[in-house]
């Protein structure tokens, strides 16, 4: 690495600190870190062994959930290899390129799990709202499609921040990210060049992403709750909402926590640090770790499985 002005020129390895003010502990916030880890990857990989095992489930709500989970192992596997390395074995450097490419991984799955929870909202929104074309309307060809473009927005969107990157950025003040991964913003600012590019992209491609398919599934989830609260019999209103209280969930833990995290990160600058860094991190661990438990628990035929393959009875 060159040294110039105080600057350094292109570095080719950055250090990424874990949780500034925390590393006297970071080695015991390992521990529950791995362990929500370990029950995300568990979790995720019975619920895709299940689906994939029982025919009945190949229908596109399941499948979907499928994609989730796939995304979930993909993304927490993303960062907690390299933060617990940091955390338990004193690994901090990361070579740059390295560091962009996971910069890139997490950003994709990111979009590419908001595209899916927008996807299920849209599946409960013609399930419910007109369940006589469903079935012709959500084709196993269609949800190919839309596992496709899904992959292609959320890569197509995510590139040009590490073309940006890349790119624009030269010169770095210091090599040293006061993060635990390598998110977009803790890279960027440690640059000794204009960044407002850098960030006015970054902020964009957040808002109309996700800002887009949040306001697609609030519209659904409207008009699905008009149509329930319509339905002349009690029952068949319980069990259309039954059906989409697990998506609820899951819609609020994903997107309320990636905007506390977001505006936390960009506007809390009265906020300590590790705060910052904690929420970034929980935000990236806590929905793989709650999505197959929300449906494992909400959904009948997912739990009927698991009893059969533990040998126990869920209480009724």
């Amino acid at each position: 690495m060159l040294k110039l002005n105080g600057t350094v020129f292109m570095p080719s390895v950055l250090t990424l600190v874990g949780i500034p003010g925390l590393e006297s502990v970071q080695f015991w916030i390992g521990i529950p870190f791995c362990a929500m880890y370990i029950t995300a990857l568990f979790g995720n990989s019975l619920l895709l062994v299940i689906i994939k095992s029982e025919r009945s489930l190949h229908e596109p709500m399941y499948l979907f959930l499928a994609m989730l989970g796939a995304t979930d192992i993909a993304l927490s596997t993303c960062i907690l290899p390299k933060m617990l390395g940091i955390f338990w074995f004193h690994l901090p450097d990361i070579y740059f390129d390295a560091c962009l490419f996971q910069m890139w991984l997490i950003h994709t799955f990111q979009c590419i799990e908001s595209g899916i929870l927008l996807a299920m909202a849209l599946d409960r929104y013609v399930a419910i709202c007109d369940p006589l074309r469903h079935a012709i309307i959500f084709t196993h060809q269609l949800l190919t499609q839309i596992g496709v473009a899904v992959t292609l927005r959320a890569v197509i969107f995510s590139a040009p921040c590490l073309i940006l990157i890349k790119c624009r950025l030269k010169h770095y003040w210091t090599t040293v990210v006061s993060h635990s991964y390598c998110e977009h913003m803790a890279v960027v600012k440690l640059a000794a060049e204009d960044i407002r590019i850098n960030k006015i992209y970054g902020l964009f491609a957040a808002f109309i992403i996700l800002g887009f398919d949040i306001i697609v599934i609030i519209l659904s989830y409207i008009r699905i709750f008009v149509t329930v609260f319509n339905l002349p019999q009690r029952e068949s209103r319980l069990k259309a909402f039954n059906t989409c209280t697990a998506h609820i969930c899951v819609f609020l833990e994903f997107y309320l926590l990636g905007f506390f995290s977001f505006f936390t990160h960009r506007f809390g600058f009265h906020i300590p640090p590790y705060i910052h860094i904690l929420l970034s991190n929980l935000y990236l661990l806590v929905p793989p770790l709650l999505n197959p438990i929300v449906y494992g628990v909400k959904t009948k035929q997912i739990r009927d499985r698991v009893s059969k393959i533990f040998h126990f009875k869920y209480p009724s």
